[in-house]
């Protein structure tokens, strides 16, 4: 059996996230064919996104055959099936599901999204429906002028009549109608007035009945607008939910001739709602801040002279130039001047980070995500001390601030395991309610009271089992802690995640470049016997400038600097290797003036052709491994040459991170790494870890933590790349230094904008606080319906049901709103 990885961005380009059900689309029309036995999502081990990986039986079928039907079957998806990504306006849950509900029932979509902050998501046949229909559609029913569009390249699109949320007095979670985005709001207001109003003329005024009367079917009116349309499109889309209950409870009212209290039910229903789509706007508005980071212009030199020209138009390669207390418009690399620059917004770093120009533009152009972080720059970054000039590296849609925006509004349409539960637990528990009401009719024939009676605290049962608070209980606690996470850094991609990195008791570390510094520095140079020195570093030199892993870097930076900065006499000259091949996890081959070098582990000599590894120079790797040094062995055609020796500090910031976490409750923590165990365990030591695991190869990662999943799950911290196969099979992906890197940011669950392991115990916490409210926000929600039910069978009357109800439901959501203002713990 073979297999071969295609990448899913040249399959699927349209597919916003691997975990979109295209994804299982395609695998599962690979699998029909003949001679692929299996086709399943397998992230990269290099420097690229997630990849799909196909299994196939080369006796039955060609690997050029089986690359050509995964692109024709991607094709075919790619044309058949639609992604459509906006933002409306923050509406409270239940209007959120009933959009969700209509948008599903338009021809042709097969799934919908919608979350209370107003990102919407739809997956649709392109066969039947378009974006425009869809886009119709929810214009109509969202009855609102903005509408933000975010493709899945990161574009964001603003339409004409988008205006300002803070022009809606901040009340723009309310839907459109005919007092603009606040109707819902004043609608509500309105039926509180006509309630007061008409109970004051009925109790105090000797007027004729149908004058308060006429007060109280207004305050109905009002009250029951928005709930009767969103009731009924339910209905009509077969759910019987919360705002069905209400309805059913305020007729019964009015029924009874219990006009106030059916219209008080209404008034507390309706502003409840209002005042929860307000708190909502306040996480959408969080999250809003980060797309208004950037400067909407950038001062661009351009043929010699400069413009002011909109950041849209900035193109790859434009010199821009910020001047001190400006924002950097634009993601790029330094070229001329030196300042500090305020990394806070995009990363969550506290201290600014200084910036100095590249030595060569050129080459960091070919490369930028290479580059340290003194070069690099961000859109939306404060430039503080002195003007810079930055080249311009990606178009203002593809930047990192851009991303970020974009897969945070994706992420809180995700579903997260306890909304799954909560949405089921509704789907069983209203039907349950309308029969034990329908039930509770009965109660003449069973006790001395009349019909009127019984009809009465059957409503006033109904309105106690309608359980709103537990409809907005978890969403609202996800999509605080999403947008708290993102105001310091940290990037969650739902409420998945969230959850599950606040259950998880152990956490697995790459060891270089997460908990060490990731530069290596050479430390020793032993050569063989009758080996000069200067030829074991040209060779080595020569062989690992081809590469761009951190150990190659090394090597020829203090290579270099061994044999004089480079300035070499007559033979001395660094010689030209060709033909370099990466032998995965064990080193690379190439070749040098006509020989073949091979420099790599103990392990590369036992599988390559060639002699063994002699007795000397094993004596020498054991003892350089011994002291925790990470060895290279140097072989020259049949010649070994020496070994070199090098050493990765291990971060400042590793000892008090591990300690914080130690803290925050997590038992387990354990280092996996491709060096020797030696290494691993010097470094485990250092920093205060339990355990160590090396000499792992990238699939032996992999197997190590499905093996720590299987022990209660566990959490992956890498770089994203070369960690993502490990990552994937963690129950929690956390990627480092994302802001630098696509590929971390689009193969982690969460990601740490900042290269800093500072931002770990503050994304832990607040997943555990986050994890913690979910549970308060259950028990409160759940405890009031417990708790009213039988009170209001036993005699509770509708108004205090009512009170006591919607307050629950201001209680959790205010709760959730506490984790905006989280801050970890000193």
């Amino acid at each position: 059996m073979s297999k071969v990885k295609i990448e899913l961005s040249f399959l699927l380009p349209g597919v916003p996230d691997a975990r979109d059900k295209c994804v299982e689309r395609i695998g599962e029309r690979l699998r029909m064919h003949t001679g692929i036995d299996d086709a399943h999502l397998s992230a990269a081990d290099e420097s690229q996104p997630d990849r799909l990986c196909i299994h196939f039986d080369p006796d039955a079928i060609s690997m050029v055959d089986v690359q050509q039907i995964a692109r024709r079957e991607g094709a075919k998806l790619d044309d058949r099936y639609g992604h459509f990504v906006r933002r409306i306006e923050s509406v409270h849950a239940r209007r959120a599901s009933a959009i969700e509900s209509r948008l599903s029932r338009v021809g042709g979509v097969l799934e919908a999204a919608v979350a209370p902050d107003g990102a919407v998501r739809v997956e649709y046949d392109r066969n039947v429906t378009d974006d425009q229909a869809i886009e119709t559609a929810l214009r109509k029913w969202s009855k609102t002028s903005e509408l933000v569009e975010a493709d899945h390249a990161g574009h964001k699109h603003e339409d004409e009549g988008h205006e300002d949320d803070d022009d809606h007095g901040g009340h723009d979670h309310a839907h459109g109608g005919i007092f603009g985005p606040r109707s819902e709001l004043i609608f509500a207001v309105l039926c509180g007035v006509f309630l007061l109003v008409g109970w004051l003329l009925e109790t105090f005024t000797p007027v004729i009945d149908w004058i308060p009367l006429g007060c109280f079917i207004a305050a109905y009116i009002f009250g029951g607008y928005y709930t009767v349309t969103e009731a009924i499109e339910k209905i009509r889309a077969g759910k019987f939910e919360i705002d069905f209950l209400m309805i059913v409870a305020a007729a019964g009212a009015a029924w009874l001739g219990a006009w106030a209290e059916g219209a008080l039910l209404l008034f507390l229903f309706s502003i409840g709602h209002a005042l929860e789509g307000y708190a909502m706007g306040r996480a959408k508005r969080a999250i809003e801040a980060l797309s208004e980071l950037a400067p909407k212009t950038a001062r661009v030199r351009r043929d010699g002279s400069e413009s002011e020209i909109p950041v849209e138009e900035l193109v790859v390669g434009d010199v821009v130039i910020i001047k001190p207390d400006e924002r950097v418009p634009a993601d790029g690399f330094v070229i001329a001047g030196e300042s500090s620059v305020n990394q806070a917004p995009i990363t969550g770093e506290s201290v600014p980070v200084d910036k100095r120009p590249v030595d060569d533009a050129g080459s960091a152009a070919s490369d930028p995500e290479s580059l340290p972080p003194e070069h690099r720059a961000f859109a939306g970054t404060i430039n503080q001390s002195g003007s810079l000039e930055i080249q311009v590296t990606k178009l203002a849609s593809e930047n990192t601030l851009a991303r970020v925006v974009t897969m945070v509004s994706e992420a809180e349409t995700r579903v997260s395991p306890t909304q799954k539960f909560t949405k089921k637990f509704e789907r069983y528990f209203v039907p349950s309610v309308i029969v034990g009401v329908v039930l509770l009719l009965f109660a003449p024939l069973v006790i001395d009271e009349t019909f009127s009676e019984s009809f009465y605290r059957a409503m006033a049962v109904l309105v106690a089992a309608s359980p709103c608070a537990l409809a907005i209980a978890t969403p609202s606690a996800v999509l605080s802690g999403v947008a708290r996470a993102a105001r310091g850094g940290i990037l969650v991609k739902g409420g998945g995640p969230l959850e599950s990195l606040g259950s998880l008791d152990a956490i697995a570390f790459d060891k270089t470049g997460t908990l060490t510094e990731g530069e290596p520095k050479v430390t020793d140079v032993r050569t063989a016997d009758g080996v000069d020195e200067t030829d074991l570093l040209r060779t080595a030199i020569a062989v690992e400038d081809l590469s761009k892993h951190p150990l190659a870097k090394a090597v020829v930076r203090d290579g270099k600097k061994r044999l004089g900065e480079g300035e070499f006499g007559s033979g001395g000259e660094i010689p030209d290797a060709t033909d370099l091949q990466s032998i995965t996890g064990r080193g690379i081959q190439a070749t040098v003036e006509g020989d073949v070098v091979h420099i790599g582990k103990d392990d590369l000599f036992a599988e390559v052709d060639g002699p063994p590894l002699p007795d000397s120079v094993r004596q020498i790797v054991e003892s350089l491994e011994r002291n925790g040094r990470t060895t290279m062995i140097v072989r020259r055609g049949d010649r070994y040459l020496g070994v070199i020796g090098l050493m990765d500090t291990p971060r400042e910031a590793s000892k008090r991170t591990i300690a914080r976490l130690r803290e925050l409750g997590i038992e387990r923590m354990i280092i996996i790494s491709g060096d020797n165990q030696q290494v691993a365990d010097a470094v485990a030591k250092e920093v205060g870890l339990d355990e160590a695991r090396g000499d792992l190869m990238p699939d032996d990662k992999v197997n190590e933590i499905k093996k720590l999943q299987s022990e209660g799950g566990v959490a992956m911290v890498g770089d994203g790349v070369n960690d993502a196969p490990a990552m994937a099979s963690a129950s929690v992906g956390i990627a480092m230094g994302a802001a630098g890197s696509d590929v971390a940011l689009e193969t982690a669950d969460v990601a740490l904008m900042a290269d800093n392991l500072d931002h770990l115990p503050l994304a832990i916490g607040l997943s555990r606080a986050t994890r913690r409210i979910i549970r308060q926000n259950l028990w409160m929600s759940l405890g009031m319906v417990a708790f009213l039910v039988p009170a209001t069978i036993l005699g509770l009357n509708i108004g205090p049901a009512v009170a006591l109800h919607e307050g629950s439901t201001l209680v959790v959501v205010f709760n959730a709103l506490r984790l905006l203002a989280y801050k970890p713990s000193p």
